[in-house]
């Protein structure tokens, strides 16, 4: 029996909206859901559907060996900053090149919802 793959993507059919206090930060129905072995399933956002002009460019960069180095964005919701809202993975490795630019989003800090 083969070994699954360490991390696999599916389109999400349905649309994903992530909110911060009543603020749309990102609404796609072109979202792709990660599946990586030993953690929770995660939505990634294509850009072009991320209210882009809310977010800027954090300093923090993390890496990770099935993905490469995600680069981490702060979003402005109303009066309120949040710190290292989401992060995008511009140049991944090459099992990771569906979500190149795309956007995830912390679910301890955005409200992620999934219709």
């Amino acid at each position: 029996m083969a070994t699954p793959a360490p991390i696999s993507f599916t389109p999400y059919k349905g649309k994903v909206t992530v909110r911060h206090g009543g603020e749309v930060l990102a609404a796609s129905t072109n979202a792709l859901v990660l599946h990586e072995t030993g953690l929770p399933d995660m939505f990634y956002i294509p850009r072009a559907d991320v209210a882009m002009a809310l977010f800027t460019r954090s300093d923090r960069v993390t890496h990770c060996p099935k993905k490469g180095d995600a680069a981490h964005w702060h979003a402005a919701a109303g009066d309120t900053q949040i710190e290292n809202a989401a992060w995008s993975y511009e140049t991944p490795i090459a099992q990771a090149e569906p979500i190149k630019e795309y956007f995830a989003f912390y679910p301890n800090k955005t409200d992620i919802e999934a219709e």
